[in-house]
């Protein structure tokens, strides 16, 4: 998760600097949730880059257990709420 916050605040920081302004002016918010398999986080990247979100795509160095290149998290925003809450919504958290 730490991986896909860090590239979340570096994409935003360049692409959105307001966003990221604000992002930071309210205390940095994240929330951790989960789903369970890695067509699903593609999914909820494909859908966050619809509405115009950051989607940020971490890809396992295969290290451990998790086969090489296989993507384990995404990170979604900085972003308006709302739009973050369309996309994640409905997920568990983690």
């Amino acid at each position: 998760c730490c991986h896909a916050a860090v590239m979340s605040y570096e994409a935003v920081s360049k692409t959105d600097p307001e966003m990221f302004r604000k992002w930071r002016m309210y205390g940095q918010p994240k929330v951790v949730v989960k789903t369970e398999t890695e067509e699903s986080l593609l999914k909820i990247a494909r859908e966050a880059r619809s509405l115009g979100l950051n989607a940020s795509l971490v890809k396992d160095a295969g290290r451990t257990q998790i086969a090489p290149g296989s993507i384990t998290v995404t990170g979604i925003g900085p972003g308006p709420e709302e739009l973050v809450n369309q996309v994640t919504g409905h997920l568990k958290l983690f």
